[in-house]
């Protein structure tokens, strides 16, 4: 099979495991191939956002458009990452044992802490796509609309990369931890890193944002847990795109 030919199968593979947009027909699944695609599935959902950003930005205010946002990515996506979060938060607060915090995370009922995580995550995307349009140039607002999405979704790279696979044969993201992720696997990561030299300084500081959340919310895992599942990987996506959107949207850069 020729590279393009594996790229355009992993990437299919990528685009039916995190989003509900249609992968055509008879697509192979890939588990562990398409993971390296998860940034441009995050491209392919930030172009999709700013398509949507600039027709609601027609029709309403800048804090309607940001809700429209944001509902926006909880439809494309299935909320596939946000129900990760809510099973994320209940089990790492529930200040149980590991193995009880794991079983916490498979129950399918959101508890009060889901809940909350949900709820506030999603204010902060509110607040901060908000702070991004009203602070922001609209060229600058439309670059940072489609880098956030890459970069989130690019961030679940690392989790796979430097953890282990808390569970035992099960889980949703089992396969993905079937061998090492290689290096070479972060390659797409890297256009959308250069994408944010257009946004000069601000372009840097969403860089430095996105490098300190990664490593403190994997140290977290590491300590609180020792390891991650598929729902702690959903959680890191959600609160990862929460903080850049908060980060873009600063005043002073």
């Amino acid at each position: 099979m020729t590279r393009i030919k594996l790229f355009v199968r992993d990437l299919r593979s990528a685009v039916m495991f995190i989003t509900i947009l249609p992968a055509g027909k008879n697509a192979e699944f890939s588990p562990t191939g398409m993971i390296r695609c998860f940034p441009v599935v995050g491209m392919i959902l930030g172009g999709l956002l700013v398509g949507v950003d600039f027709l609601a930005s027609l029709l309403w205010a800048d804090s309607v458009v940001a809700v429209v946002d944001v509902l926006f990515l909880i439809a494309v996506t299935g909320a596939f990452h946000l129900d990760g979060l809510g099973d994320a938060a209940d089990g790492l607060f529930s200040h149980r044992s590991r193995e009880r915090a794991l079983e916490i995370m498979k129950d399918s009922r959101t508890g009060m802490m889901g809940l909350v995580a949900i709820f506030a995550m999603l204010s902060v995307k509110v607040a901060g796509i908000y702070a991004v349009k009203t602070t922001c140039t609209p060229f600058d607002s439309l670059v940072i609309l489609f880098m956030v999405p890459a970069l989130s979704r690019g961030g679940m790279l690392f989790g796979i990369r430097f953890l282990n696979y808390g569970r035992k044969n099960t889980g949703t993201g089992h396969d993905l931890f079937e061998k090492k992720l290689p290096v070479r696997d972060f390659i797409f990561l890297v256009p959308v890193l250069v994408l944010g030299f257009l946004l000069g300084v601000k372009g840097l500081f969403i860089a430095l944002v996105f490098g300190v959340t990664v490593f403190l919310i994997l140290t977290f895992y590491r300590i609180k847990m020792g390891c991650i599942t598929g729902d702690m990987l959903g959680a890191m996506t959600e609160v990862s795109e929460a903080v850049l959107f908060l980060a873009a949207g600063t005043a002073i850069l």
